[in-house]
């Protein structure tokens, strides 16, 4: 019996210590940087995102894929996946280009939204995300802010 608490009292002091393996890590920051058209399917639109994703740790982060989702005004409006990896070294910063898909009914949502707002200025959005980097490696992150679509202006023949 004294043989058996000795296994679970070991057990747990090295379950315990293997916590303290685990670095503490700042979060990524991530700015989003740019859009770009992408070829479309029937009903949907699609694009890539470019976001510039910025390592403030002392060791570098191996990723294997990312995953996006966009909300503009309250509303989902886009979500992509790819399976692109890579490293950002430490205190150092790379862009990543990730495909986003647009249904028709987030169009449909998002003008609808639009109409009762009456303006295109400083639109919220919110950009959720995670760099999979295995079991323990996937670090999520979170982007705010508004933005502003061009007016439309009226064209002099």
């Amino acid at each position: 019996m004294r043989r058996l608490h000795a296994v679970i009292l070991s057990v747990l002091l090295l379950s315990l210590s293997a916590c303290a393996l685990f670095p503490d890590r700042d979060p990524v920051n991530i700015n989003v940087v740019g859009l770009e058209p992408l070829p479309s399917q029937d009903l949907e639109v699609r694009f890539a995102i470019k976001i510039r994703v910025q390592n403030p740790n002392e060791t570098a982060i191996d990723y294997t894929g990312i995953a996006l989702d966009l909300e503009v005004n309250g509303h989902s409006l886009a979500s992509g996946v790819s399976d692109q990896g890579g490293s950002i070294g430490r205190f150092s910063e790379t862009i990543v280009s990730v495909p986003v898909s647009v249904s028709a009914f987030s169009v449909l949502r998002q003008t609808l939204g639009l109409s009762q707002t009456q303006t295109l200025d400083n639109l919220p959005y919110v950009l959720r995300g995670k760099l999979a980097g295995g079991v323990f490696g996937t670090m999520r992150f979170v982007d705010s802010g508004t933005l502003s679509l061009p007016k439309a202006t009226a064209a002099t023949w």
